[in-house]
This record gives structure tokens, C-alpha cells and sequence, in this order.
């Protein structure tokens, strides 16, 4: 059984999708340090003057060394309103735009106080319009599972009786095979080819949150998305 153990993102990139769909179980590692310059609390759109990012403001002291699920959103400005105008204003003229926006409103009409909780709404709601609805999707905070860094993704593994590990390409900077392999357990390294799809506004751009893609391409999406 293969298991995938990922740090949630704010409307994820094609690859972390990639991740989910080639895994039984996917786990969001959202119980480990927050890094205040990944992608948990931002991404990218494409727009008619070039890639936009989108950032949920957050209250963060990194000399805390908060937790991902201890991270709150600053909701002194109005980020929400921005992030959905920004949507609705790049992409209405997508061949999918009324058959998403919907999500996006609903979700943006919401108050959010942790950012993890606004990350995995938006993680659930897009892997459903991809057709991964039926993925066994747990948080990692829920587990207590004990361990250093490396210990612990390897009791997240056999908590489910998994026998290889689905991580993505930066693991191979930190990770140790032999000792996985030692503990029964094969790591599977993400070799993500990123698709060329149709987009609006002219040449091609990569890279953006999976938005992009379902606005663009609706059923075809997941497909695509694997290539």
C-alpha cells in the first residue's frame, strides 16, 4: 500500500494532487514547524498581466516555532474579498469559470481563523472537482504519532500498514532509503513532468495553483494533470 505524507499548501500546484492521486492513504503534515516562505499560506494565478500571487496574511513569530495548525490568519485586511475578485477577474472568461466559482465564493463568504483549516477546505473541495473524492485523506495531527523527523514519517507509514512512501523530489536531499528499506517500507520518488495545457493570456506558464487547470479544463483536468 503506498501513502503519500505532504504538508498542506493554499490552493495547491498540480504536483501536490499528483501526490494524492498515487497514493491510498494521503496524510497532511500539518503538525511540524511552519516555514513562513513555502507555500502553506500562498500561490499563484495566471492573469492578463502575468502571474499573480495570492497570500493569506498570518499572524507568525517564527522564534515561536509554531506548528502548521497553530498558525492564525490575520484578518485585518480584506484578503478574502481580494483573493475572490482576483479569481472571478483572470478567470471568467475560462471555459469552466461558472462551474468553479461557486466553490470559491461559498468558501471566501466564510470567516477562517487558522490557516489550516482554509487550506484543507480548499484541498478537499479541489480534489473532489479532480475525481479524487474517494482518497483516504487524514491529518497527522490527529495520529499522535511519535518520533524525530525521520522516526515519525515512518510510524505514519506503518499506522497504516503502508509499504511505500510516495515523496516528492526534495526528499532525496534528506532522506535515508536504507533506512526505510530496513523498516520494510520502499521509498517512491515523485518524478513530477509538469503538463503544457491551454491557457488564457498568451505563451504557456507553469507552475500555478491547480485553479488554473480546472478553470481551463474543467473534466479533462485530472488527466491532464497526470499526464
Amino acid at each position: 500500500m503506498r501513502i503519500g505524507i505532504l504538508q498542506p499548501g493554499y490552493l495547491p500546484w498540480l504536483g501536490f494532487f499528483e501526490q494524492m492521486y498515487r497514493s491510498e492513504v494521503f496524510v497532511i503534515y500539518d503538525d511540524v514547524q511552519y516555514d513562513k516562505e513555502g507555500w502553506r499560506n500562498r500561490n499563484r494565478i495566471k492573469g492578463a498581466n502575468g502571474v499573480q500571487w495570492l497570500t493569506v496574511p498570518v499572524h507568525v513569530k517564527l522564534s515561536e516555532r509554531p506548528l502548521i495548525h497553530e498558525v492564525r490568519i490575520d484578518n485585518k485586511s480584506p484578503w478574502r474579498k481580494k483573493h475572490f475578485q482576483a479569481l472571478r477577474m483572470n478567470y471568467a472568461k475560462a471555459p469552466f469559470f461558472s462551474r468553479y466559482i461557486g466553490i470559491f465564493e461559498e468558501a471566501y463568504a466564510r470567516e477562517w481563523e487558522y490557516l489550516v483549516d482554509i487550506d484543507i477546505h480548499f484541498i478537499l473541495q479541489l480534489s473532489g472537482c479532480l475525481g479524487l473524492g474517494d482518497r483516504k485523506i487524514v491529518r497527522s495531527s490527529t495520529l499522535k504519532v511519535a518520533g524525530d523527523r525521520i522516526e515519525r514519517l515512518v510510524n505514519i507509514c506503518r499506522t497504516f500498514g503502508a509499504d511505500t512512501f510516495y515523496e516528492g523530489a526534495s526528499g532525496r536531499n534528506y532522506l535515508d532509503s536504507d533506512y526505510f528499506a530496513q523498516q520494510g517500507i520502499r521509498i517512491e520518488y515523485q518524478d513530477y513532468r509538469h503538463p503544457v495545457y491551454r491557457q488564457l493570456y498568451g505563451d504557456f506558464v507553469p507552475y500555478l495553483s491547480v485553479v488554473d487547470l480546472l478553470f481551463n479544463h474543467g473534466d479533462e483536468s485530472l488527466s491532464l494533470l497526470i499526464n
